[in-house]
């Protein structure tokens, strides 16, 4: 009966030792956020619970194991089972500690400066660490358990190490592409290129970028699309960053129009307009005529906003209110386009007819 009491009562106990404790810690962690509720830090370290109580349950039976004195020929395999679990979950709560730090202190920074740029600039920074981190924490952890596992594997690591030279040389070979987007995306999240949040301009598409990774950076097109590309190209080609130096923006709007068209009373109406708009911030405004054909004039009107999307609907609304307001009170103003026939002997009119253009009225 011993026999089998002793290990439930080892075991089990050891288990419900470890689940009582992530319980405790884990209503430690609430009661301090309920306390604290402008501090985060308790709140985001309860997602720490799983891989705390899966840490402190390996070490324990790792070290209870023998006193459950279990007839097992592998109880050293079993062992190391236990410790390679714990090595791996003390990785895994790592990483979860180092996210809500790294979450706690964006929030931080973000709550004491107004500038947007910068708090892109750093959650950039912080998201690539944070990938970097785990990358390196997950190969290191997973080759110390394979040789917890496997004792064997360490004689075959020591030979390897030998022709590491080797090795590095074709690796660094083959993985040229992968190596060089790392070190791209190194150069984006430590140079201020390019950061999460900016509004860009790539291969044709105006989008946000949402996320960097090692290897890839996705943009956000306006229309919910997902664009993703190699980090290296934002360092090898020119795009366009509208949220650099700042997210004010000034958009443009161009209109084909009649010789001739009021563009006084149509600059001052653009600027009626554009104080009754939320989404205009002030700074500048203009209307002017760019061009000029045979046939019509061209006419822009600009505006500033406080960022991208607002110069989108800015530009949108002052291109349906210009059009409206010139069809209402000044028709004749919009362009025309001549469908009369092409002068032939038919219907050529003499010039003592009267007639302006020259040509027979199409009705006879």
């Amino acid at each position: 009966m011993e026999e089998v009491l002793r290990p439930l009562i080892v075991l089990g106990g050891t288990v419900g030792a470890t689940v009582l404790a992530g319980l405790l810690i884990d209503r430690i962690l609430r009661y301090s956020s309920e306390r604290r509720p402008g501090t985060r830090l308790p709140s985001l370290l309860r997602r720490i619970q799983l891989p705390l109580q899966v840490l402190l349950g390996s070490a324990a039976l790792h070290g209870t194991f023998p006193l459950a004195e279990l007839d097992f020929e592998q109880e050293q395999v079993i062992r190391n089972l236990f410790a390679a679990v714990a090595i791996m979950s003390a990785a895994w709560l790592a990483v979860r500690v180092a996210d809500a730090l790294a979450e706690n202190t964006l929030h931080r920074y973000a709550v004491r400066t107004a500038d947007t740029s910068r708090v892109r600039q750093l959650n950039t920074q912080l998201a690539l660490v944070r990938r970097i981190v785990t990358a390196i924490l997950a190969l290191s952890t997973a080759a110390v358990a394979m040789l917890l596992l496997f004792p064997d594997l360490r004689t075959l690591g020591t030979s390897l190490l030998a022709s590491a030279g080797v090795i590095g040389v074709i690796a660094g070979v083959a993985a040229q592409s992968t190596l060089g987007n790392l070190i791209a995306g190194l150069q984006i999240a430590f140079g201020d290129s390019v950061k999460i949040g900016d509004t860009v301009v790539v291969e044709g598409e105006w989008g946000t970028v949402e996320e960097i990774t090692l290897a890839f950076l996705t943009v956000r097109i306006w229309d919910d699309r997902r664009l993703t590309m190699p980090v290296s190209y934002f360092n090898s080609k020119p795009y366009e960053n509208w949220s650099r130096g700042g997210p004010q923006i000034t958009g443009t709007v161009f209109l084909h129009l009649d010789h001739s068209a009021p563009v006084a009373e149509l600059r001052e109406h653009l600027h009626d307009y554009l104080r009754e708009r939320p989404d205009w911030d002030g700074r500048s405004w203009n209307l002017l005529v760019t061009d000029s054909t045979p046939t019509n004039i061209i006419v822009r009107a600009s505006m500033s906003a406080r960022n991208a999307d607002d110069v989108w609907t800015l530009r949108c609304a002052v291109r349906e209110e210009l059009v409206g307001w010139l069809g209402r009170e000044h028709p004749y103003a919009l362009p025309k386009i001549p469908t009369g026939l092409a002068p032939t002997a038919d219907n050529l009119i003499p010039a003592m007819s009267g007639s302006a253009y020259g040509f027979r009225d199409s009705s006879e």
